[in-house]
This record gives C-alpha cells, sequence and structure tokens, in this order.
C-alpha cells in the first residue's frame, strides 16, 4: 500500500501527523515528532520522503515537520469502525432512529471520567440549524442515506481517492485527518469535532452531490463521494458514541 494516510504518516513519526491549514490548496500535515523523540529532523523527513503518495517534506526553523501529501483523498480508507449490533439494521431503516441528542435509553453517559455521570453535550430539541444536536444527527443521517440511495440508483464501482479534489470535499478530508489525533489525546473534544465535521459535511451533500439527479449517470466521482460519506457516518458514530450518544438513522 503506497497510500500516504494519517496512519501510515504516523507510523514513521511514532505519533498521528496534525493537519493543518484549509487543505485547499495544499493537504498538509505538521509534527513536532523529532523534537519529541530526539531525531535529527532530516532523518525523519528521508523516511517520510520514502512513503509512496508524499509530495513533500519541509523542516521548519523550529524543527517541525510539513509532510504534503499527493492524494489526501486516500486517508477515508483507513476510517471504519465496528458499528454494533443493530447499526446495520437502523443503517437500513430497519426500526426508528433515536432522537439526534439522545441515547437508547437516556442522556447520561454513566462512564465519564472517575465514573461520574455525564450529561450529553446537545439537547433534544429543537430540530432546527441553530442546535448542533440536530446538525451533527441530520449529517450522521444524510450520511447513511447516502449509502442506501447509491445502492438504489446503481452507484457502484471503484474508489478514486484523487476525484475529491473539489475543495466542499477537500473540507470534509480535512476534518477526518484530525481522528487520528483525536483518538490518541486525553481531551478528544469530540462534541465540537462532531459539530464541525457536520457543518462541512451538509455544505458538501448540498453543494457537490454523491448522487446522479434526473437522467445523469452514475460516475467515478459519485462513487468517490459516496465513500467519502461513508467515512462521515463512520467517524461522527464514533464521536457521538465516544459522548454516550445514539447516531440516528433517520430522522
Amino acid at each position: 500500500m503506497s497510500a500516504a494516510t494519517p496512519g501510515r504518516i504516523g507510523e514513521v513519526l511514532g505519533m498521528p501527523p496534525v493537519p493543518q491549514g484549509t487543505w485547499e490548496a495544499e493537504a498538509l500535515y505538521v509534527s513536532p515528532a523529532a523534537l519529541r523523540r530526539g531525531v535529527p529532523p532530516e532523518e525523519l523527513a528521508g523516511r517520510l520522503r520514502a512513503l509512496g503518495g508524499v509530495a513533500a517534506v519541509r523542516v521548519r526553523a523550529n524543527g517541525f515537520l510539513e509532510i504534503a501529501v499527493s492524494v489526501p483523498g486516500e486517508l477515508v480508507e483507513e476510517i471504519g469502525l465496528s458499528r454494533g449490533a443493530g447499526a446495520a439494521e437502523r443503517d437500513a431503516g430497519g426500526e426508528d432512529a433515536a432522537r439526534p441528542g439522545g441515547r437508547a435509553e437516556d442522556a447520561v453517559d454513566p462512564t465519564g471520567p472517575g465514573g461520574e455521570a455525564r450529561r450529553a453535550p446537545w439537547a433534544d430539541s429543537p430540530w432546527t440549524w441553530d442546535n448542533p444536536g440536530f446538525v451533527v444527527g441530520y449529517a450522521h443521517a444524510r450520511a447513511v442515506a447516502v449509502q442506501r440511495w447509491a445502492a438504489e440508483l446503481g452507484v457502484g464501482g471503484r474508489f478514486r481517492p484523487e476525484l475529491l479534489e473539489d475543495g466542499l470535499d477537500r473540507a470534509v478530508l480535512r476534518l477526518l485527518a484530525e481522528l487520528p489525533g483525536r483518538r490518541a489525546s486525553r481531551d478528544p473534544g469530540w462534541a465540537a469535532y462532531a459539530e464541525h465535521l457536520a457543518l462541512a459535511y451538509h455544505d458538501a451533500f448540498e453543494r457537490a452531490p454523491a448522487l446522479p439527479s434526473g437522467d445523469e449517470e452514475p460516475s467515478a466521482l459519485h462513487v468517490a463521494r459516496v465513500r467519502l460519506a461513508r467515512a462521515v457516518r463512520d467517524v461522527l458514530a464514533e464521536a457521538m458514541g465516544a459522548l454516550g450518544l445514539e447516531a440516528p438513522a433517520r430522522l
């Protein structure tokens, strides 16, 4: 595998890389790994340059490394998680979805730090764009729906990550690239992260469609965007799960 994904880069660095900038012009990661590990920056930079898919590695004056990747869309192939019993049925519409801000049982997560009860960060209502809980839950439901509709419309074929070059697609990729670092963080900030990812995905859903319309034939770009939607679905489900919330398949 020659993809320059966060996981592959992190294996070389010994820690997750941190995405930087908007990624509109350049998909860039930054890392202090050389300083933290006591390794000469140029030595680590050379190892990174040997990875397929790394466009450039630059050493800053402070010893930080800047890593530019050629095909940022490759990172979605790393994203996936065990969605748990009943998740596939919910995604297929086999049962009613939970409310965007609620758990299957209640709104309290008993597994918070120190065993203390932790309340859901968002209100159950109103179901409006002013409520972050609705924004996040609706984004997950939309990403789930894209998978159903793609199957119905016959959108399929080989995933070509290089096609995810639109600014809206890149904005979503930029946020997805934060996932490894947040998983490794003591304070991942799942609520704020889910909100930002959800907003970026709503923009992409509405202005960079994953599905053909009218008499339009399914294309390789549609396939790529359906795969991007699946990654968004999985990451939002993970973030909501970390907050003790059930990710809705339908609203």
